[in-house]
């Protein structure tokens, strides 16, 4: 027995604590599914994983938070009393979440309250990942990842350095932590990172790192926060105003970067009047094309005469340094801006990257939808339901 890959419950990405909290005051009575998908093909059978995952799941399912992990997120100031003394008494509950095998396609269900089972998304891909991976992890392919990484920096300080800088600074976040090769190959490119960007490199989204290095805690909201709303009650055409409406009232000016393809980005903006457009800080794009994505923004925010020098853009769909040196220099005199890379970061080392999520598919027993503006990345499990939220929305099918 080796030792668990999850080892402290602060090894998940800041979203989650922020969503949990919004939703344990908000709506903790909703019930949901979750379900983890793989959408490229692996080497081999993930289905072979199957016991080292239940394996896991039993050790995270034995961690509670520690006194000085609550200290720290009780230390943010936008993270409420009540909410550490719930995470005080919270634990994992291993009825929750399912492990089967179908042929050779690896299925992992968490179902149960949302604010017990939402929390199980970040350790699951991180542990799938890591077991996949370590087939992999040779001296070799630690020493490709250490060239590839020192080749970034190198880019990175470069163009920082050497380049014209724009109006705004080219800031640089981690956002790897779901598809990182491992959990300590993670802490390496962090530090390296950290020591060799420091006046670029702004944080992390791994909260446990963020606290342990020194690093600002990176994140605010993911889909699954707009997409259960869908099935809360409200008017389904209403939907993200009214979770953009309750994140307004829980953090009040904190964490004000809103996310904007749960049902893409024109509909997002139908939504996003004057008000949200005050109070939230920017924007996140995730799907489809960043340069008309932007571009969208940018007139949104001329159309409501709002300076968007006041206002940041963050990138976070499958960023490359090339990337977002890229949209670096289209937008930077435009608007602030940041970029939160994952995959490239993370699990950069040569063996072909896993495309894993873990996804909101029921809440209160209705389907829920992302309609993203990248048709790959459109997730429902019940196309009647997606056609109806395509209509809703005015969306058209794409072809």
């Amino acid at each position: 027995m080796t030792q668990p890959i999850i080892t402290s419950l602060l090894d998940t990405d800041l979203y989650k604590f922020t969503m949990w909290q919004t939703l344990l005051h908000r709506h903790p009575e909703t019930q949901a599914e979750y379900r983890f998908v793989c959408r490229n093909q692996p080497a081999y059978p993930l289905s072979e994983l199957k016991a080292d995952v239940e394996r896991e799941l039993d050790a995270l399912c034995s961690l509670t938070f520690q006194r000085c992990e609550l200290a720290y997120l009780g230390a943010l100031r936008f993270i409420k009393s009540d909410f550490v003394d719930f995470l005080r008494i919270f634990r994992f509950q291993r009825d929750f979440i399912e492990v089967r095998t179908e042929g050779d396609t690896l299925s992992i269900v968490a179902k149960g309250p949302q604010v017990h089972v939402m929390g199980f998304e970040i350790p699951v891909l991180a542990i799938v990942n890591e077991l996949y991976f370590r087939r992999f992890d040779t001296p070799e392919v630690r020493a490709e990842g250490r060239h590839r990484l020192e080749d970034k920096i190198g880019r990175i300080h470069d163009f920082c350095f050497e380049a014209p800088a724009g109006r705004h600074p080219f800031e640089l976040f981690d956002f790897g932590l779901r598809r990182r090769f491992s959990g300590a190959w993670q802490r390496e490119v962090v530090q390296r990172m950290q020591e060799g960007l420091p006046k670029v490199f702004r944080g992390t989204s791994n909260v446990l790192l963020a606290k342990e290095l020194g690093l600002v805690p990176i994140g605010t909201m993911a889909h699954e926060y707009l997409q259960t709303f869908q099935a809360t009650g409200v008017r389904l055409r209403d939907h993200q105003k009214a979770a953009l409406e309750d994140w307004v009232q829980e953090y009040r000016g904190d964490l004000g970067t809103a996310l904007t393809d749960v049902v893409g980005m024109d509909a997002f903006l139908a939504d996003f009047d004057l008000y949200f457009a005050k109070l939230f800080d920017g924007l996140r794009h995730d799907s489809g094309d960043p340069v008309v994505w932007g571009e969208k923004a940018l007139a949104h925010y001329a159309k409501l005469r709002i300076d968007p020098h006041t206002k940041r853009l963050v990138f976070s769909d499958g960023l490359t340094v090339a990337k977002a040196i890229e949209l670096y220099r289209h937008f930077a005199d435009r608007v602030q801006l940041g970029f939160g890379i994952g995959t490239h970061l993370s699990n950069d080392l040569g063996p072909k990257p896993l495309n894993i999520v873990m996804k909101l598919t029921h809440a209160n027993g209705q389907p829920v939808a992302k309609l993203s503006d990248s048709p790959g990345k459109t997730l429902c499990e019940d196309e009647t339901f997606l056609a109806y939220l395509r209509q809703v929305f005015g969306v058209k099918t794409p072809c």
